[in-house]
């Protein structure tokens, strides 16, 4: 079956199966941002958005997004990029495999809320969100220091 979505604003059209996740269809088209680290939604890692709110790809079949809008960390730049400088300050990136699901997290955390964002607001938006390499403290003071505009974004 084919079903047509956008990817990052760009018309997609592709072919599926009933049992195909959003997650293996972006990275088999090269959206190699998106990372399984668990395959039942519990890790966070394949955070992408879906009409510009974030959901778990390895939870969503592809054949029900017809029309539908998905946007990868592929498409925000230049704010993941200032995101992810951040995270290098604070010495949150360690091996980066969780990296992208984070900086869509934090991203749609934003675009959520209104500034000034509490720590602890921060904290229970990102609870979901795992790392296995490296303590919370820096990956939580780098999106704070992003969300209060220091990271130049």
């Amino acid at each position: 079956m084919q079903v047509t979505l956008f990817v990052n604003e760009k018309r997609c059209v592709w072919e599926t199966t009933l049992n195909e996740t959003l997650a293996d269809a972006l990275r088999a088209h090269g959206f190699l941002s998106v990372r399984c680290g668990c395959s039942k939604g519990s890790c966070g890692m394949c955070t992408v958005w879906l009409d510009g709110a974030p959901v778990l790809s390895c939870s969503v079949l592809l054949c029900r997004l017809e029309g539908r809008a998905v946007t990868t960390l592929e498409g925000l730049e230049p704010q993941a990029t200032a995101l992810a400088a951040c995270l290098v300050a604070e010495g949150g990136d360690q091996c980066g495999y969780c990296a992208p699901g984070y900086i869509m997290t934090v991203l749609a955390l934003e675009r959520e809320f209104a500034a000034p964002i509490s720590e602890e607001t921060v904290r229970q938006y990102l609870a979901g969100t795992l790392c296995r390499c490296t303590g919370y403290r820096s990956k939580l003071k780098a999106a704070m220091t992003y969300l209060s505009g220091g990271g130049t974004h």
